[in-house]
């Protein structure tokens, strides 16, 4: 195993956040055992963020030689042009740090975030979820089903929580 990415809802409301990031420290560790150097995110709030902070620590942190890539729907301002200055921020913080930034386009479009999610499994050997199966028609749920197609490992965060 090699590359790595991860899916997730946008809206972690009612988590426990720091009990959720030691699983995803634990989780991203033992992946780094197993061979993992690459990981793949997509850029959204919620789930991507937190995702892309925690490899970003691990990697300065912990002194793992690990690489953070982005795959990102569509140019920046194009994906932030809704989101709070703070998130902006911290998104932009993030594209400094990533190792790569695709882009699957250069404008929003009705399947650039399932276009975006295709890619992610498409480069992965094993995709790490926080998928409620509760919410089965979300883009985490496709991208879930996507990775189960193509037979790769996944590891359910939201299974532990």
């Amino acid at each position: 195993m090699k590359s790595v990415c991860f899916t997730g809802h946008r809206s972690l409301t009612g988590v426990d956040y720091r009990s959720l990031k030691i699983l995803l420290d634990e989780t991203i560790c033992a992946l780094v055992k197993k061979g993992a150097t690459e990981f793949y995110c997509g850029g959204a709030l919620g789930w991507d963020t937190m995702c892309a902070n925690m490899v970003l620590y691990l990697k300065k942190k912990k002194q793992l030689d690990i690489n953070l890539h982005l795959v990102l729907p569509c140019r920046n301002e194009e994906q932030t042009k809704k989101w709070s200055d703070e998130d902006k921020h911290i998104f932009y913080s993030i594209l400094m740090h990533a190792e790569t930034i695709e882009y699957i386009g250069s404008d929003y479009t009705k399947d650039c975030m399932k276009k975006r999610n295709a890619r992610l499994v498409e480069l992965a050997d094993c995709c790490v979820a926080f998928y409620n199966t509760a919410d089965a028609r979300s883009g985490t749920g496709q991208t879930v089903r996507m990775a189960e197609d193509k037979g790769i490992e996944i590891i359910n965060i939201y299974e532990f929580t």
